[in-house]
């Protein structure tokens, strides 16, 4: 099992003509979440070869343009396509008139649903669950009401040993997702069969943290606590830490402090600002605190595994 991470845009600001602003496709146990919308994004989306009608949540970090000037031309685009399954926007309050005067101003007719989950609170929250994945904000530091997302698998059911269990004729198949579920199982002559000894350790549940944009705030580690990839905005180098503070930004360095405290088992650094034409000195910057820092590539597909 593994998460699949696309990276569509990752520069701060700007659009140029070799990068893009903040997007992000999260495949996590075959859901499909988009995460910001910057300008742009669906035609990276195309380049990814991405399904348009996969895509049923979107989660956006805040209401600086380079997070969401692309939304509104993703949901006209999803109405050309004739789109009839609703789509569930979570993100700031003010979202949804955000999208709905553009929709009303341009006279737009929906041929679906758009349900709005607006965030306000500055503590972390459940944000959106079903049976095998579940997101929590992260609060962040911005110059506007913002947060960073943590999306993370539910605790997978045990792995059946079916080298011991066909030992014994009394466990049946309806009595496998009992197993599965951790009870151990007792014979008809009262002998308890120890669950340990009849399954194996369920899979490790993976995780995924994205925080962007934020000034260095260390009180969300406990939120991401052993995440397995972080993705944490960097846009200025520590030198230009004043800068940071000033813009409500990280620095290469706060990032990497960050997931070192957090434990973190890869970061990947983002949100440069446009004065970089070389990123490595931001690598390795943060890798100096966190040596296990990677750069964004566009397009580049990263899986994260056990």
């Amino acid at each position: 099992m593994s998460i699949k991470l696309t990276i569509l845009g990752f520069n701060s600001a700007l659009p140029t003509a070799f990068t893009h602003p903040t997007a992000q496709l999260l495949n996590i146990a075959e859901r499909h979440f988009l995460i910001d919308c910057g300008e742009g994004t669906q035609v990276q989306l195309r380049k990814a070869k991405a399904k348009f009608n996969r895509i049923n949540h979107i989660f956006i970090s805040h209401l600086h343009g380079d997070h969401v000037f692309g939304l509104i031309g993703l949901i006209s685009t999803f109405q050309l396509l004739g789109r009839d399954t609703a789509l569930h926007i979570h993100g700031p309050k003010g979202i949804e008139e955000f999208i709905t005067t553009q929709l009303r101003l341009t006279e737009s007719n929906n041929s679906f649903d758009i349900v709005f989950n607006e965030l306000h609170t500055k503590e972390s929250v459940l944000v959106f669950e079903d049976d095998k994945v579940e997101v929590f904000s992260i609060p962040l530091n911005h110059r506007v009401y913002t947060n960073g997302y943590l999306f993370r698998e539910k605790e997978k059911p045990r792995k059946l040993n079916m080298d011991t269990i066909t030992a014994f004729n009394e466990i049946e198949v309806c009595d496998y997702q009992n197993l599965k579920n951790g009870k151990d199982f007792i014979l008809k002559s009262g002998e308890i069969i120890s669950n340990d000894y009849l399954t194996f350790d369920a899979p490790k549940s993976l995780s995924y943290a994205f925080c962007s944009d934020t000034k260095y705030k260390p009180d969300i580690v406990p939120i991401i606590k052993d995440v397995d990839v972080l993705y944490h905005e960097s846009t200025f180098l520590h030198e230009l830490k004043d800068l940071a503070i000033y813009t409500g930004h990280s620095t290469a360095k706060e990032a990497a402090l960050i997931a070192k405290a957090a434990n973190a088992k890869k970061l990947i650094l983002g949100h440069f600002s446009n004065r970089y034409h070389d990123y490595k000195p931001l690598l390795l910057e943060a890798q100096e605190e966190f040596p296990n820092t990677i750069l964004p590539e566009v397009l580049k597909e990263i899986k994260i595994k056990e």
